[in-house]
């Protein structure tokens, strides 16, 4: 079972940029997808990023397209994302996941969870 820690959050003015990473222990890092997802209070979780195991395919929820780069250094077991341009509806708990197989925006498709970072967005 993958163990998964993210680091970065914060808070920020809006217009700012922070950086979360995850990192995740195990062998297999590289051999699956990996995402970021986040839940603001009271909302349902959604899905912010996704990459490929190799890095080369990327996936984004149209909210974030422009401003947040994910990445990912399989010899450093861990994943990155750079979000720029903050804005107050960013904040939210950040969770990095493993997908099961392939590159999914789907929750279900997920199936190793982090404990999240919170990010706060001030306006």
């Amino acid at each position: 079972q993958v163990q998964l820690v993210e680091s970065g959050g914060g808070l920020v003015q809006a217009g700012g940029s922070l950086r979360l990473s995850c990192a995740a222990s195990g062998r297999t890092f590289s051999s699956y997808a990996m995402g970021w997802f986040r839940q603001a209070p009271g909302k349902e979780r959604e899905f912010v990023a996704a990459i490929s195991w190799k890095g080369t395919g990327t996936y984004y929820v149209n909210s974030v397209k422009g401003r947040f780069t994910i990445s990912r250094d399989n010899a450093k077991n861990t994943v990155y994302l750079q979000m720029n341009s903050l804005k107050p509806e960013d904040t939210a708990v950040y969770y990095c996941a493993k997908a099961r197989y392939s590159i999914t925006s789907t929750a279900s498709d997920f199936g190793s969870w982090g404990q999240g970072t919170q990010v706060t967005v001030s306006s």
